[in-house]
């Protein structure tokens, strides 16, 4: 009985060290992308200074902050839009290219209000809404399959 006793006053400080050590070990990131779609039904791209092609816009998920306000923060930072109504989730990808514990959770967003386009800065150079057949050149592979996906009924990948 005395290890039972011992194992049960040790138990909160192991627990806690456990949980430390898979925080650690292994954590995961996660990021919100979005389909912005405009009363056309063109869809809003971004480019980055930091990284080549035309993305959707989006990011990382902050501590502390939940899929939706992590979305609405990217939106409104990238593309000064600002959400109207709840976005619906698409998907929940695993994006091994950034990392092995990499997650994007993908909204669509048609309800929303940009008054004013964004100005180009350091981390956004070229933004817009362009139709499905006039994608800008360099759009990414990821964002023509998630197009596909959600325009023409491809099966939802779990891969980014």
């Amino acid at each position: 009985m005395p290890f039972d006793s011992l194992r049960r006053k040790c138990e909160p400080a192991i627990r806690r060290l456990l949980h430390t050590y898979w925080r650690f070990s292994r954590a995961a990131t996660l990021g919100v992308r979005a389909m912005v779609f405009d009363a056309q039904g063109r869809v809003f791209l971004i480019r980055h200074s930091y990284i080549d092609g035309w993305h959707m816009p989006g990011g990382g998920v902050e501590t502390g902050e939940s899929l939706l306000e992590a979305l609405a923060r990217e939106l409104r930072e990238e593309g000064n839009i600002e959400l109207a109504s709840t976005p619906v989730l698409h998907g929940v990808y695993f994006n091994s290219r950034v990392s092995r514990r990499d997650h994007v959770a993908l909204f669509i967003v048609r309800d929303f209000r940009q008054d004013v386009p964004p100005r180009p800065g350091r981390e956004i150079v070229a933004h817009g809404f362009f139709a499905r057949n006039e994608l800008p050149e360099g759009t990414t592979r990821a964002t023509h399959a998630r197009l596909a996906e959600v325009l023409d009924g491809v099966a939802t990948s779990e891969i980014w």
